[in-house]
């Protein structure tokens, strides 16, 4: 938690009751973001896909995988999504986003500094993470943390739509 002057800002663990202002800010994010990136038919699909209430809900069951949100003033500005990938040590974030008119205040690195904490306390070594080549702000903030580009992967995800990213780890 930290406060900047009257703004209070933490990260706390999702709550099923905050599911659907967490999708539903996933859709704004991804709609400003990735139309220079992927078709606006790949993005309707990932949405459909990643950010179903139902499958948000299971997740949240789920004991190798968390959820976190940004709070700023109560607000939910940001999220983000990591889980134990079954090889040992190691750690995916599989999701990081911070509302656009939220960033570049450090916010998306108190999300990084929580999937660090759970990785360091179930004993991983290694944070990973996919990236969209294009994706060019994001690489760069992943680096400014300490990621490197391991392997550039090209993934069928179904009805004809293929992610084209980089595969970026981080030793912990």
């Amino acid at each position: 938690m930290r406060s900047e002057g009257e703004t209070l800002v933490r990260v706390a663990p999702l709550a099923v009751g905050d599911v659907d202002r967490l999708c539903a800010l996933a859709a704004e994010i991804w709609h400003r973001h990735y139309p220079a990136i992927i078709s606006a038919a790949q993005i309707e699909y990932m949405l459909r896909q990643r950010y179903d209430p139902g499958t948000v809900r299971e997740e949240l069951q789920r004991k190798d995988l968390w959820w976190d949100q940004l709070l700023v003033d109560g607000e939910i500005t940001g999220f983000a999504s990591y889980f134990l990938t079954g090889n040992a040590g190691e750690m995916k974030l599989d999701k990081l986003y911070v509302h656009h008119d939220h960033q570049r205040k450090g916010y998306g690195g108190m999300l990084l500094d929580r999937a660090l904490g759970i990785a360091r306390a179930y004993g991983c070594d290694t944070l990973t993470l996919a990236v969209n080549k294009n994706n060019r702000n994001a690489i760069a903030a992943y680096r400014k943390y300490g990621f490197h580009i391991a392997e550039s992967v090209a993934k069928d995800i179904g009805s004809g739509f293929v992610m084209d990213d980089y595969v970026m780890t981080k030793s912990i």
